[in-house]
């Protein structure tokens, strides 16, 4: 990963798993929509369990991520939705067990947590927006073998004849 968190001494730590910004180098920008606790089946998973709806929805997130040939490491920015102000704890337990495996490094991604007052469906207790940044594939290294001594040493052979 070759984002940086961002640290400010004007600032003091952070509430919970993420860092106050994150910088990402010039690449390629994967938006992923909000995702919920439904499986790939369309079931919601965990009907008012917001632990198992949050874990769906990150799984719902990396499914995307891979889809684009990103993945979570690559993530800058997360925005969550809650229904309800008392499942933050819950959404942070959840957090707590996915995200050693996420980030391993123990960089977090930048969140930002809204409590709304419902989501498209009644039994929604969390959404979750994420963005990423692809690296830049690096440029294949011109080879320097014998194909390209063969093809100058034909170049200057073909000079020669027509000097």
């Amino acid at each position: 990963m070759s984002h940086r968190p961002v640290k400010s001494e004007a600032l003091g730590p952070t509430l919970g798993m993420y860092s106050h910004g994150m910088v990402a180098p010039g690449g390629e920008i994967v938006v992923v929509a909000g995702q919920v606790g439904m499986d790939a089946a369309g079931r919601l998973v965990g009907p008012s369990d917001v632990v198992a709806q949050t874990k769906q929805a990150y799984a719902n997130i990396e499914a995307v991520l891979q889809a684009a040939g990103a993945s979570m490491q690559d993530v800058v920015r997360f925005q969550t939705f809650l229904v309800y102000r008392s499942d933050i704890d819950g959404f942070m337990q959840a957090r707590r067990e996915v995200f050693l495996d996420y980030f391993p490094d123990g960089v977090y991604p930048p969140n930002t947590i809204l409590v709304v007052s419902h989501l498209v469906k009644p039994d929604l207790l969390v959404e979750i927006e994420a963005m990423a940044v692809k690296p830049v594939p690096r440029p294949a290294v011109a080879r320097s073998g014998p194909a390209r001594s063969r093809r100058t040493s034909r170049r200057r052979s073909a000079a020669k004849k027509r000097s």
